[in-house]
């Protein structure tokens, strides 16, 4: 007769507070020059500022951080219509995740208007650049081709690996530098992706009660390549 296996551990999830402040942020090529602009605020060189970037690499955490800076409005961006103009000459404002052929031309057009009158500024994020969001509005291009235009790259390794170590971190766990280098050399490169991964691991070594190897990172990725949404490992 076979051995039976033995019961796994069923984690709990206890939750844990990863710190996205400024201070805790990891800077490589990829995004230095986002985080410059960000920094740099309220100087900025033009009243809009659009940042641009693939899926995963950090815009909206950027974003964030800045929204947090500067006590910014982040109106949806469907409700960009509903934005009282009085309110810009106190508070900036945010609007994240502008999609091509998604969203009101017009309104964006008065927004930006709104925001050049009372002084203020305008961050706006997408995955393209305004020249690929194919407006028809000759007005509304003219006043984003006078927008400061700023590129966030896919994460790099040095980002990576930074990002692994710090979400591994903020776990309370501490992970050794071949297994990270292992880590970035086979998963997706976005960052929300080295957050799923790091997850998964964590849940995986309190399942099966051993640390986080290699080997074990070679059993969650062949998981989540395989499209196993859990962990049955």
């Amino acid at each position: 007769m076979s051995a039976t296996p033995p019961p796994r551990q069923l984690p709990l999830d206890l939750g844990h507070r990863a710190d996205y402040s400024r201070d805790h942020l990891i800077v490589s090529d990829a995004n230095a020059a986002a985080v410059a602009m960000i920094d740099r605020w309220p100087d900025w060189p033009a009243p809009v500022v659009v940042l641009a970037g693939p899926t995963g690499s950090g815009k909206t955490h950027l974003a964030d951080i800045w929204r947090a800076r500067a006590a910014a409005i982040a109106p949806a961006v469907g409700d960009i219509a509903a934005v009282d103009p009085a309110v810009l000459a106190e508070r900036p404002i945010l609007v994240d995740g502008i999609a091509p052929g998604a969203f009101d031309e017009t309104a964006l057009f008065h927004l930006i208007n709104a925001v050049r009158a009372a002084g203020s500024s305008l961050l706006l994020t997408s995955r393209h650049f305004p020249a690929a969001w194919g407006i028809g509005l000759a007005d509304l291009n003219s006043r984003l081709k006078a927008a400061t235009l700023v590129e966030i790259g896919e994460p790099d390794d040095r980002l990576l690996a930074g990002v692994i170590t710090k979400l591994f971190a903020d776990r309370q766990i501490e992970i050794e530098r071949h297994v990270v280098q292992y880590l970035i050399a086979r998963i997706e490169r976005s960052l929300s992706t080295a957050n799923r991964v790091v997850e998964r691991l964590d849940r995986a070594a309190m399942e099966q009660k051993c640390r986080i190897s290699r080997a074990l990172a070679a059993q969650v990725i062949g998981a989540m390549d395989a499209g196993q949404g859990g962990l049955d490992l």
